[in-house]
């Protein structure tokens, strides 16, 4: 038997910024050695005309579900069958059983080996949902990986999940329950197979309690490793607890800071966000820590002044990097359920609409138009990233103990950020360059929530 791991790409083209897609690495070692198994990535590599497989295996967000759907249609027109999984089938899955054989809801491990039993028997079911087990009691198998030209970061694993209840989030829609976490001695065993690579931490919020983060960065600070991670501004009612991620090895958190209007932050529900963000960022720049900030333009409160006072924010605070992001109501979260029923969505299923451009409004906004948020938060973005406001905010004119290695990190990732604008702003989701072998993709008549 052979299983063919397929990475969709969210629009045409070559992203400067791929990561290992770490799922993959997860199934694939749970899979019994006996059966082959290969991975396609399309964000890095074409993906063959003429694959041989006995069974398909594909992962999808809300933006490269357009994608997945077109390579399952595809491949299931060649009799091979189709298994999808990932963010957006657990989120809509009656939309996703229309594109694939089978589809998971919710995590894989648990799921998995029923599928490859079920796919060697030919009797795949339909739907697969998960229980939510316990995970991490294997090591992901990166040889999935070998050859492949992804960015030098070496993605790890210790919790799933967020204690926060923010309406926009798919993260909190997904995992509903408490947060999981795999041992410690998982994670340091997978840390110890690092070739040196810098790490970044993919939980959701490295910060999910005091004792686990204490006794992780005490082990992390015993081994001489680089590391970034998101994290809630929280932690910076513990100073010690910064000051140990530091020593740690820790270069960079990704902090959403989101508004800087308090209105906003309630309606979004993070009204316990800490509103002094000069402070929390001065906290992590002491201790030699880049900050990367995220906010989400377009909540009710915003008018059009907030572009300007937003880049003002992150100017003057020497961020790392930062996302500027038009508010996207993504499936399945309160956010899109609320913009639904009070008929402010300009696409019921944008993320398959063919009118549908990345950095679009999808909704109407209370405060500005759609085409000023779209046009308000590229302009934000461009000159964020503007050379002249790159050197602007270059790390050694702020952060102490600045170093060539966090030098040398600035200025790579914001010149592929800045390209990575330009790659994707305007541009369709999916393939489109054979548009009309795509017209089975429909967004009306489909229960989007």
């Amino acid at each position: 038997m052979k299983i063919v791991f397929i990475k969709p790409n969210m629009i045409s083209g070559t992203p400067g910024d791929s990561m290992e897609p770490l799922v993959f690495a997860i199934l694939s070692a749970l899979t019994p050695p006996e059966i082959e198994r290969c991975l396609y990535d399309e964000r890095i590599e074409k993906i063959p005309d003429d694959i041989s497989a006995d069974l398909i295996v594909l992962t999808a967000d809300v933006f490269s579900a357009k994608r997945a759907y077109q390579i399952a249609y595809l491949y299931r027109q060649k009799g091979i069958p189709v298994v999808l999984g990932g963010f957006h089938p657990t989120l809509c899955p009656e939309e996703a059983s229309q594109y694939a054989d089978s589809i998971v809801i919710g995590d894989a491990e648990d799921t998995w080996p029923q599928i490859i039993a079920d796919a060697k028997n030919n009797r795949l079911q339909r739907r697969y949902v998960s229980t939510y087990p316990p995970f991490g009691k294997h090591n992901p198998d990166r040889s999935l990986f070998q050859g492949k030209s992804y960015a030098p970061i070496r993605l790890i694993e210790f919790n799933r999940g967020c204690r926060f209840f923010c309406d926009f989030c798919s993260i909190r829609a997904m995992y509903q329950g408490k947060i999981r976490r795999q041992s410690q001695e998982n994670v340091l065993r997978d840390i110890g197979n690092n070739r040196k690579q810098h790490l970044f931490f993919t939980d959701d919020n490295f910060y999910a309690d005091m004792d686990h983060l204490k006794d992780v960065l005490y082990e992390l600070g015993q081994r001489d490793l680089k590391w970034s991670c998101q994290i809630s501004s929280d932690i910076i009612k513990y100073p010690e607890l910064v000051a140990l991620m530091a020593k740690a090895g820790c270069v960079s958190v990704t902090i959403g800071f989101e508004s800087l209007d308090q209105n906003n932050l309630k309606q979004m529900g993070k009204a316990w966000m800490e509103d002094d963000y000069i402070r929390i960022i001065n906290v992590f720049h002491d201790n030699g820590i880049m900050v990367y900030g995220t906010f989400i333009i377009g909540y009710d409160y915003d008018t059009p002044d907030i572009f300007e006072r937003t880049l003002n924010f992150a100017l003057d605070n020497h961020l790392f990097l930062a996302n500027f992001n038009p508010l996207i109501p993504m499936p399945g979260t309160p956010l899109y359920l609320r913009l639904k029923s009070e008929g402010r969505l300009l696409f019921d299923c944008w993320w398959i609409d063919k009118d549908y451009r990345w950095g679009d409004s999808v909704f109407r906004p209370r405060g500005m138009s759609p085409k000023e948020l779209t046009a308000g938060c590229f302009q934000l973005r461009k000159r964020f990233n503007s050379t002249r406001n790159i050197l602007a905010r270059f790390p050694g004119l702020k952060i102490r103990n600045t170093n060539l290695y966090k030098a040398g990190l600035f200025v790579i990732a914001n010149l592929v950020s800045r390209k990575e604008l330009y790659r994707k702003y305007g541009q369709a989701l999916g393939d489109s360059s054979s548009a009309d072998e795509f017209n089975f993709l429909k967004s009306d008549g489909i229960k989007c929530e």
